[in-house]
């Protein structure tokens, strides 16, 4: 067989695996999306159809008026922003101590939050819980946010020392020669580098905050109620009220798919910042 017709065979079969897995991934958001435009009685239809038999917004419009769901958006962000301000903050100059000492200690601390990031939810939401209490943190963004950032926090560290480790060492070593201290090569030199890398670790912990819901129930209640609890929470006499969460659902799509955009470059050349090292 011809080289040539072999690679456009290889070509189209990639792309053809590219075009399924893009659908498989994004077929229940196009679904979640159709089902917000259905009026009430074809969002319950047996059996179930993808398309709307008529275009409404009504969902959307008895979502964002029912009581508890604007002030829930206001708390999920808030809360997810303080949680990503919070991750980086920590993060940032654990990771950089970390690959920049190397140090046995800090080698057994990188595993501890990799061991950490493995303990399931569910086994730490009573003792929070308690914790919480006792610090009058329950109902509070604050509180809720202090839970969220010991879920991102691991992944964080991870996250930025590898970003870390593709720095050269040698950029350290010329700002301290230019009368840096550690802190402010760190600062001046060490972060500029590594933009893109702190845009995918904000990325990721406010995805965890955003997205997170066990803490979200356990630790509120009624100020500071995110959005996930609110959807789940949408009832009717008929049992779940799809076309609301659905609408409500895509509403607080929104933000995510906002923010990715925004930072999209930055993103990008994160990804691709410990490609080559040196």
């Amino acid at each position: 067989m011809n080289p040539l017709e072999t690679r456009g065979r290889s070509r189209i079969l990639l792309w053809v695996l590219l075009a399924a897995t893009l659908i498989l991934y994004g077929f229940p958001f196009v679904y979640l999306l159709l089902t917000s435009f259905k009026t009430p009685l074809d969002a319950i239809a047996v059996p179930p159809t993808v398309w709307p038999a008529q275009w409404t917004l009504e969902n959307y419009v008895s979502a964002l008026s029912r009581e508890g769901v604007p002030a829930a958006l206001i708390n999920s962000v808030v809360t997810a922003a303080i949680s990503t301000v919070l991750s980086l903050v920590l993060a940032v100059p654990a990771a950089y101590a970390i690959t920049r000492f190397r140090t046995p200690s800090g080698r057994v601390f990188i595993i501890a939050a990799l061991v950490t990031r493995m303990v399931p939810t569910i086994a730490v939401g009573a003792p929070l819980v308690e914790i919480m209490r006792s610090m009058g943190l329950t109902d509070t963004s604050f509180g809720l946010a202090l839970a969220h950032t010991t879920i991102s926090l691991p992944l964080s560290i991870w996250l930025m020392a590898s970003f870390f480790e593709a720095v050269p060492d040698e950029l350290d070593e010329a700002a301290k020669v230019d009368g840096c201290s550690r802190l402010q090569a760190l600062w001046r030199v060490v972060l500029p580098v590594v933009t893109g890398g702190l845009a995918v670790t904000a990325i990721f912990a406010f995805l965890a905050s955003w997205n997170e819901f066990l803490f979200a129930l356990l630790l509120t209640s009624v100020r500071a109620q995110t959005t996930p609890v609110v959807i789940a929470n949408f009832q009717t006499q008929f049992g779940l009220d799809w076309g609301g969460m659905t609408a409500l659902a895509a509403v607080y799509s929104i933000p995510v798919i906002i923010l990715t955009l925004f930072l999209q470059r930055q993103i990008v050349a994160g990804l691709t910042l410990g490609a080559v090292k040196g």
